[in-house]
């Protein structure tokens, strides 16, 4: 569909870039980890940000073999490539180009993420959005959503994939109460610009995965190049941002929310607000309760 561009009276600045870190998890997934845990407090509600994108099936082939979680929400957004998930519950999905899981872990879940190609590119990314103190517990949910099911804004040289909030007065496939998280995939011709709308009290950053853009409104943007996360300032009269690609154009997640502003107590896959919690966690785990 087409919308007119919003119109900002005064869109964020960026506050800093960030270059992510390259490391492995699972059972040796080489990834990008674009958010680290000495960013979770100035990004709060999320968690975690990583990127994966490889052709050579050594870099992905091995998954993510089965791993328990609690007390947060896991988001994975597959650009291309195809990936099998099952849980000790029983239930199983698959992703595929384009495609979202958007899981609440809750009280725990143990589950694994297996690739279902043995060749050609798997590329996407993994969000971990914390829970309020009163969700950790709730029982474990997810929800697989294809690329069909995922809105699409269309406008002058750019379309916008709503993943979770809302765009240009398009509501996206995920609404989420507490954290009220925007999950936006842009792609901008070259040139190209995007304003969005954002509330001022939500913590927000930009990750560009292809090409590079100009973020921030004229005369004070800030050039971020690919592969790089800029993290937005809070300023409290900012209504948004301003994103302009570059000469051969761009691809990027804008991400935001509400903080939860309490306590983060993290071990590994758990993630709760007391340390008594995580050690109940992990007895909970290896006592075969977690779920």
């Amino acid at each position: 569909m087409t919308t007119p561009v919003a119109t900002l009276t005064q869109p964020r600045t960026v506050e800093r870039l960030v270059a992510g870190q390259p490391t492995s998890d699972g059972a040796g997934v080489k990834l990008t980890r674009v958010l680290t845990n000495n960013l979770q407090r100035r990004l709060d509600p999320f968690l975690m940000l990583d990127a994966f994108g490889s052709d050579q099936a050594d870099d992905y082939i091995a998954g993510f073999p089965d791993h328990p979680h609690r007390g947060f929400e896991t988001v994975t957004y597959m650009l291309s490539g195809r990936m099998r998930h099952r849980d000790s519950a029983g239930n199983e999905g698959l992703l595929t180009n384009g495609g979202v899981q958007w899981m609440t872990a809750g009280r725990g879940v143990i589950h694994s993420e297996l690739p279902e190609q043995e060749e050609g590119r798997m590329e996407g990314f993994q969000l971990w959005v914390n829970l309020h103190s009163r969700d950790k517990m709730r029982p474990a949910w997810y929800r697989d959503i294809p690329s069909s099911e995922i809105p699409e804004v269309r406008l002058p040289g750019a379309t916008v994939r709503v993943i979770a909030g809302s765009s240009q007065g398009v509501s996206g496939a995920m609404q989420r109460d507490t954290t009220e998280p925007v999950y936006l995939d842009l792609h901008l011709a070259p040139g190209a610009v995007v304003e969005q709308e954002l509330p001022p009290g939500h913590n927000a950053f930009v990750y560009v995965y292809r090409g590079a853009a100009r973020v921030g409104p004229d005369g004070a943007a800030t050039d971020v190049p690919v592969q790089r996360m800029a993290i937005l300032a809070n300023q409290p009269a900012a209504d948004g941002v301003r994103v302009q690609a570059g000469g051969d154009g761009a691809r990027l997640l804008l991400i935001a929310g509400a903080p939860l502003n309490e306590p983060i107590a993290q071990y590994g896959p758990f993630v709760m607000n007391t340390q008594q919690e995580l050690y109940q966690a992990v007895e909970d785990f290896r006592a075969g309760r977690l779920a």
